[in-house]
């Protein structure tokens, strides 16, 4: 039962929500998949417009959680960039380093646990299964369609577990 007293949260993805991964995907596309290099090159997303302009507009009701893939190892580097960019502060939610599991089973999860606590306004996230799991559990969802789909990233997010 969420607590009437508390801001609504607005959840927000980070890859190709908020940071265009697009200059980093080659690490994906080779084999072996180099995920050193995929998540060191992190620092460097240009921030995407559109999303950036939503989580800010979401904060002026809204607490920000941010609810990533990333692996915890990327935590410095995550908050860094989202200072850099403006972007609202707000807790971030990261996969443990170990965590193998699709990001759609994941993020419903964490989803599940904060609607326990607060209303959970809207999930904002470019994952189309991570989008259809949350729907079919009840939460609002927006789907970010702004950034180039890439299938390197898609299978990495399914199939690997690793964003």
């Amino acid at each position: 039962m969420a607590e009437s007293s508390r801001r609504p949260i607005a959840v927000f993805d980070i890859d190709n929500t908020l940071a265009d991964t697009a200059h980093r995907q080659r690490f994906l596309e080779r084999k072996p998949r180099d995920w050193d290099a995929f998540f060191a090159a992190a620092p460097h997303d240009p921030p995407i417009a559109e999303g950036v302009a939503l989580a800010v507009a979401n904060a002026r009701e809204c607490e920000i959680v941010y609810l990533t893939g990333r692996p915890e190892r990327c935590r410095r580097d995550t908050l860094a960039w989202l200072q850099e960019y403006g972007l609202p502060e707000g807790r971030v939610h990261m996969r443990r380093n170990a965590d193998r599991r699709p990001a759609r089973h994941t993020k419903l999860e964490i989803l599940r646990r904060l609607a326990e606590r607060c209303e959970v306004r809207v999930l904002v996230d470019d994952d189309e299964l991570v989008c259809d799991d949350a729907e079919r559990a009840g939460f609002t969802v927006v789907r970010a369609r702004w950034a180039d789909r890439s299938a390197a990233l898609e299978q990495a997010q399914e199939g690997e577990g690793r964003t």
